[in-house]
């Protein structure tokens, strides 16, 4: 009969309090555990690197174009035919894929070779060439648009994802 009534107590113990009482345990010749250590908390996410972003749209060009590949290669034994008709597939490839994920304008919207009026004297926006006097002129002939990026909109990386691997080696299974 003791055995039916230490089981009701330690059901309704562990049932409305989560532990069984001391009472009990000392009955059934038992011990407390230590407490279960806390589980250590998710390693947050390693942070996002500032060259994250320009590593990713190499990436992107090597996948879409073999942009890399193209440049890492030594092309000096090739003909300038052979080159030529190979950039210009590369470069098509490139600019649909720069495209669709940066969307550039020109800092200076004007003709090249004509004269335009500087949009600012900060050497981030206009940087003046020639004979530059001491303080910035107003404008000038216009040798070089420049270009701003308005909206940049890249995938979101994984969270294991290195950036640092621009292409991923590949191994053909035979």
């Amino acid at each position: 009969m003791n055995r039916i009534v230490l089981a009701f107590r330690s059901f309704f113990a562990l049932l409305f309090q989560g532990v069984l009482p001391d009472e009990v345990i000392r009955a059934l010749h038992l011990t407390r555990s230590a407490p279960a250590p806390p589980k250590p908390a998710p390693a947050p996410p390693p942070a996002a690197r500032v060259s994250d972003g320009a590593l990713q749209m190499l990436a992107i060009l090597q996948r879409d174009s073999r942009l890399v590949d193209f440049l890492m290669e030594d092309i000096t034994s090739y003909p300038d035919d052979q080159i030529g008709a190979a950039v210009r597939e590369l470069h098509d490839q490139c600019r649909d894929s720069l495209a669709r994920y940066v969307t550039l304008q020109p800092v200076i919207d004007g003709v090249e070779g004509t004269f335009a009026k500087s949009p600012s004297a900060d050497a981030q926006v206009v940087k003046f060439v020639g004979n530059v006097p001491a303080k910035p002129p107003a404008g000038g002939t216009l040798r070089h648009k420049g270009w701003r990026a308005v909206k940049i909109d890249l995938p979101a990386l994984g969270a294991k994802q290195d950036a640092a691997v621009i292409a991923p080696a590949e191994i053909e299974i035979e």
